[in-house]
């Protein structure tokens, strides 16, 4: 009898190991990037950009560095608030550099590190919410990053900012 079992117990073994093979399926692909622009962000957009991320810090309290950069990463504007601690110059402008560098918003970064799927020191970028990219028509001609409350204060001021370029 236990030679009949034998070829069944390796059909199974066989059968079943196939089945634990199997990839696991794949997680839904990120939304693609947007692409750049063949222009820059002007002086007079960034302007109106920081205008927009002011009015929204000062309506809260809060105090903030504003910086915008062009899509190629050059500085056009930066404006520190009365007040704002001097560290937030350098970390407006890392955020800034980020979104643009990476073509994606710095809170992207920053739910990838909390959920584990990207080390804290990544090169590169900056994974703390407050660079948000800056488009028209759906293009990227720069970026904005915020620097001076929490992570959640920085972000809601950057899409203030970034909200005011149509």
């Amino acid at each position: 009898m236990p030679k009949l079992f034998a070829p069944l117990a390796v059909a199974l073994a066989l059968a079943g190991g196939s089945a634990l093979a199997q990839a696991p399926a794949a997680a839904p692909a990120a939304a693609p990037a947007p692409a750049y622009s063949s222009r820059v962000i002007t002086l007079a957009e960034a302007k109106a950009v920081a205008a927009a991320a002011e009015a929204e810090a000062r309506k809260n309290g809060w105090t903030m560095v504003i910086v915008v950069l062009e899509s190629n990463g050059q500085q056009v504007l930066a404006q520190k608030m009365d007040g704002t601690q001097y560290g937030s110059n350098e970390v407006a402008l890392k955020k800034a550099q980020t979104a643009t560098n990476f073509r994606r918003p710095t809170s992207v970064f920053q739910e990838a590190v909390k959920s584990g799927t990207l080390n804290a020191i990544f090169t590169g970028a900056t994974a703390v919410e407050g660079g948000e990219l800056l488009l028209v028509d759906g293009k990227i001609v720069g970026a904005i990053g915020v620097s001076g409350g929490t992570s959640a204060q920085d972000g809601v001021v950057a899409r203030a900012g970034q909200a005011a370029l149509k």
